[in-house]
């Protein structure tokens, strides 16, 4: 009974060998150094922080598009606008 578990436990383990050595792996993707040079960026017109286009909230007035790093700093824009 001891032999049929130890040769079941090594052919388990050659199983998983094998399967690790054929399945197909993605090559690891480098980081660009340039990445970064490619994303444009904004600056809040509240709190003066940078914020990327892909997570800026974007708030329109008078045909212009303003870029802002949260919901807070939007509101807060719209209370300035309201007190002109």
């Amino acid at each position: 009974m001891a032999k049929l578990l130890i040769w079941g436990l090594l052919l388990y383990i050659g199983y998983r060998i094998f399967l690790s050595l054929t399945s197909a792996k993605k090559p690891l993707e480098k980081p660009s150094g340039n990445r970064q040079a490619d994303t444009v960026t904004h600056r809040d017109p509240v709190c003066g922080v940078y914020v990327s286009e892909e997570q800026a909230i974007i708030g329109n007035h008078e045909g212009q598009r303003h870029y802002f790093c949260s919901m807070n700093c939007l509101e807060k824009y719209r209370e300035q606008l309201d007190h002109r």
